[in-house]
Order: structure tokens, then sequence, then C-alpha cells
């Protein structure tokens, strides 16, 4: 099987010049992570939902916070980016894919973008069909951060690890999950003028302790609840990886948190599958 058999054809494109805010409406127009950005017919770089994301930090500069929905695609794309051709197999996509952290890649025929192939589109190719074992055998440990931690401390921890974070209540179950997507499409307020966040860790406390004033710090700030992804889909240790896929495409979701009686044990993720066909 080869990238000319799973990828996405034809592609959704974006200029240069076009608004970031105009980029995040492609993306939840199209459900897509990922625009490759043209510049006439030339491939002049891609832009994802992480690189939205991670600008939403509230200690940066005020460019890159909520003022980047007017910054130009330009200033926030990966330039040239790293693309396959149609006839690259499946094992080559996955091994570049790993290789480069990336989680799609344009497919170049002669010069001409043809399309795009991207983690999603592997979950449904034979090879990972062919995975056997369990989801103990793939699954990687888990980052937990409270429902009360600052959005800067998740954006931190996402960014650190590259993956997403589990959010937990005080006595250890399960809340929630904050992914690269909940970052990208989080409508934030943003903070108030002459106001700062930096060093806050904690913003909200889960007891109440006086007037409601003296329990937050300011409700407009965000916190993990507040873009927390939940129910969280789970599954068990010794479940097959097949099983595991097969949810992970039925409920277009790219991980799994590994659950048993009760205990979080660890997330199995679409980049975990990946690793299995590149090795």
């Amino acid at each position: 099987m080869y990238a000319k058999d799973v990828m996405s054809s034809p592609v959704q494109v974006i200029g240069p010049d076009d608004s970031a805010a105009y980029a995040r409406n492609q993306m939840l127009r199209h459900r897509c992570s990922r625009l490759p950005v043209v510049d006439g017919d030339r491939l002049a770089g891609i832009i994802t939902k992480k690189d939205l994301g991670y600008r939403l930090r509230q200690t940066e500069p005020t460019w890159r916070r909520r003022p980047i929905d007017r910054v130009p695609v330009s200033l926030l794309m990966t330039p040239d980016p790293v693309c396959v051709s149609p006839d690259s197999t499946i094992g080559t996509v996955a091994g570049v894919m790993v290789e480069y952290g990336v989680s799609g890649l344009p497919v170049v025929d002669e010069g001409t973008l043809a399309g795009i192939v991207t983690k999603t589109d592997l979950l449904r190719s034979v090879s990972v069909e062919r995975l056997e074992g369990t989801v103990r055998d793939l699954m990687g440990d888990v980052v937990t951060v409270s429902r009360y931690h600052s959005l800067d401390h998740v954006i931190d921890l996402v960014s650190e690890r590259d993956d997403r974070v589990v959010v937990v209540n005080s006595d250890g179950t399960l809340a929630g999950i904050i992914t690269e997507s909940n970052l990208a499409f989080f409508e934030f307020v943003g903070l108030l003028p002459g106001e700062s966040e930096r060093g806050v860790t904690m913003l909200r406390r889960e007891a109440p302790g006086g007037p409601k004033t003296r329990r937050h710090v300011r409700d407009v700030f965000a916190v993990a609840e507040d873009l927390m992804s939940r129910p969280v889909e789970c599954v068990a240790p010794d479940a097959p990886i097949a099983d595991a896929v097969r949810r992970m495409r039925e409920l277009r979701i790219n991980s799994l948190v590994v659950v048993d009686a009760g205990d979080i044990k660890g997330i199995i993720t679409r980049d975990d599958v990946i690793k299995g066909v590149a090795t």
C-alpha cells in the first residue's frame, strides 16, 4: 500500500497572506488539522492547529495572543515542509512522520501538490489492521493536570511533551482531556490591560474559601476545566490493538486513556500506533 492509496485529494489550501483567523475557520469548516500554504503554484509551507494553539500562551508578546487572528499565515507556518511522493510506501510515510515529529505530509508529484496524507489516513491502512498485541504493548505514560491549572501551565506541558494532557479531579479520578485541538480552537477572552498572569500555575481552588472574589483570581482567566473535552473515551490495557484503533476511527479521536479498575494506567495514541507501523 502506498501514499496515493490513503491520501486525501483534492487538498484544501490557504494563501500566505490569509489571516490566522481564516486558517482556523477553514480547519473547523473542513474538519482538518493542517492546511498547505500555496503561493501561486508553489507549496510554500504548512500551518497546523499546533501553530495556532501554542500561540495562546498568555505571557507571550501581545501579537502572539488573540490578536494573532490578524497575523498573516506566512508568519506562523512551517516553510518548505517535508513531503513524500505518491509512490512512497506506508512504512516509509510512517517512518518520516516519526522522524520529523509531524502528523501530516503533503504528497507532491513532480512538483505539483497531489494530496496530503495524515496519521488519521494511516489508521485506515492495512498495515495498521495487521498490528498484533494488546494496548499494553503500545501505550505510554500519561501527563496529568488538575482541572484548576492555568492555561499557560497546560500549554507548557502540551508543548514540552508534544502530546495531550489528562485532567484529573482532586481524588485522582478522570475529569477530562486536553488536546492540541482544544487549544487551537478555544475562544479565550484574554487578559485585561495591565494585568499579568506570569508565574501563576493554579488559578482556582476546588474548595470554597470566603467570598467568590477571593476564591478566583479573575473569572475570565482560563483554566484546564474551561477547555478540556469530556467525557473521556477509555480502553482496558488488555484490549487488542486492533479494537483500540477501530474505536479511534469510529469516534474520530486520536487517543484512548488506558484505565484498569478505575485507575489511570496510561494512554494509547494515534502516534503510538504509527510508531508500531514504522518499526
